[in-house]
């Protein structure tokens, strides 16, 4: 799967994956922590690596040319807001082990 892929995909997506989700605490449900805890990175250089640990310049990069539709970019919409908000950290006891 490649990045190209993914957007020809998208049709009528919102500005951010996240402008109807509220407030980033009370849609962080234990659920989602844990699954981006563990989520990866399916396309790319970067094809493999956990989402909370991609560069932040590419995630940026992601949100400026617009998330994937579908779990992909939610997931690095939630990514984006997390490290934008130095909230990376938090992740550490949740990454599965190397």
């Amino acid at each position: 799967m490649n990045y190209q892929y993914y957007m020809t995909r998208q049709q009528n997506r919102p500005e951010t994956p996240l402008e109807d989700m509220g407030s980033l605490d009370s849609q962080l449900a234990h659920e989602d922590i844990l699954k981006l805890a563990s989520y990866r990175m399916p396309f790319g250089k970067h094809a493999g690596q956990l989402l909370i640990d991609l560069p932040e310049p590419y995630v940026v990069w992601f949100h400026s040319k617009g998330f994937p539709e579908g779990e992909l970019g939610r997931m690095l919409g939630l990514t984006y807001e997390i490290k934008a908000n130095g909230l990376e950290s938090l992740f550490s006891p949740l990454k599965p082990p190397r």
